[in-house]
């Protein structure tokens, strides 16, 4: 019996529903409220996970603490600065799991992908390493936008810049998956 899996409008909405409401919220009444918004939707976010696949998936609920964390210190001592960087946490703690696990012969993205892709163990290390590479990018990226940008301008590339620079690259690595799709494991097709 297979694991439940969520349906894809639900996941999507799931996944950027905080960020959009971010986003809305900033501009309606600042950075302290839209943080607030945040962090009460990326629980609830993880309440409809659990109602709807009786478990937590790991990377919103990794998410979530690091949302909840930072924006709780950012609220409790009124400093955006604190907000500002909890993308860069988040990107350093990914890079760092996933480097820690190509070290460990350990397959972590295989875990972070939720089952979405079956690939040979090679696949599975070249596409760890890229991932990797590409969390300490978005980390000093976002570093370099905060510390230079205005606020206004940190929010928009936080809301706009990220997902598709995400999505992009994740379409880029379409090659490679195809590359080492295994067919091992594979769910067996209906004859």
């Amino acid at each position: 019996m297979s694991a439940p899996k969520l349906n894809p409008l639900l996941k999507l909405a799931l996944e950027l529903g905080p960020l959009a409401l971010f986003f809305i919220v900033y501009a309606k009444a600042g950075i302290f409220v839209a943080t607030s918004v945040m962090m009460v939707t990326v629980l609830a976010t993880l309440i409809v996970s659990w109602i709807k696949l009786g478990r937590l998936p790991l990377m919103p609920l990794v998410t979530a603490t690091i949302v909840v964390v930072f924006g709780s210190l950012g609220l409790l001592f009124h400093n955006e600065t604190l907000i500002k960087i909890k993308p860069t946490a988040l990107y350093l703690m990914f890079a760092g799991a996933l480097f820690f696990g190509l070290i460990a012969k350990r397959p972590i993205l295989r875990i972070m992908f939720d089952g979405a892709l079956n690939l040979d163990e090679e696949g599975w290390r070249r596409l760890t390493w890229r991932w990797a590479c590409f969390f300490l990018f978005l980390a000093v990226l976002n570093e370099a936008i905060w510390r230079t940008q205005t606020t206004d301008v940190w929010v928009t590339f936080k809301s706009f810049g990220f997902l598709p620079l995400t999505l992009g690259f994740a379409l880029a690595q379409t090659r490679l998956i195809m590359k080492h799709e295994s067919r091992e494991n594979a769910p067996e097709e209906a004859l």
